[in-house]
């Protein structure tokens, strides 16, 4: 099988991942790490549900991964997710050495890969994976722009109900 088509099978198992993550309110961005032609873990945003700062896709299934490999070096392994990743997540990847990053949709506001900044291939670093980015990046963005508009929508109508006066005007 061709490296564009096996990209884009473990970018559908990241998706999936996000729309879980939207299932249960979470911003939707999912990840997975493959190893050997196997997702050896997987994950959503988890930082609403977890209250944790630091519950990015990408790295919670780094952490699984590690603890399934019994070790902090991901070398042979490929993140995959769906959102370029963020300056703290792009720091992880750096320390967590995987072979190579894969990512969806760019990330204009945040995004530490290409957009504001790309630390993934800053040669001062010691280590410098692989990055391929835009796998299915319409559907990855598809499923954020939604879960945005959705957002905006839902809060519009809370503000506009608590500002409607309890009586009408005479």
């Amino acid at each position: 099988m061709e490296q564009d088509a096996i990209d884009a099978a473990f970018m559908q198992e990241a998706i999936e991942e996000a729309r879980q993550a939207a299932e249960v309110g979470e911003v939707p961005v999912g990840a997975v790490v493959v190893r050997g032609g196997q997702v050896i873990a997987r994950a959503h945003n988890a930082r609403e549900i977890e209250n944790d700062p630091s519950a990015h896709a990408e790295l919670v299934a780094m952490r699984e991964a590690a603890r399934l490999l019994r070790s902090w070096r991901l070398t042979g392994c490929t993140v995959y997710v769906t959102l370029e990743p963020c300056f703290m997540c792009a720091g992880a990847i750096v320390n967590a050495r995987p072979d190579r990053v894969v990512f969806g949709a760019m990330d204009p506001k945040a995004g530490a890969v290409g957009s504001l900044a790309n630390v993934l291939a800053d040669e001062r670093l010691n280590h410098r994976p692989e990055v391929t980015a835009g796998v299915l990046a319409e559907e990855c963005g598809t499923l954020l722009r939604d879960f945005f508009r959705a957002a905006r929508s839902r809060r519009r109508e809370a503000e506009g109900e608590s500002a409607r006066p309890l009586r009408p005007d005479p």
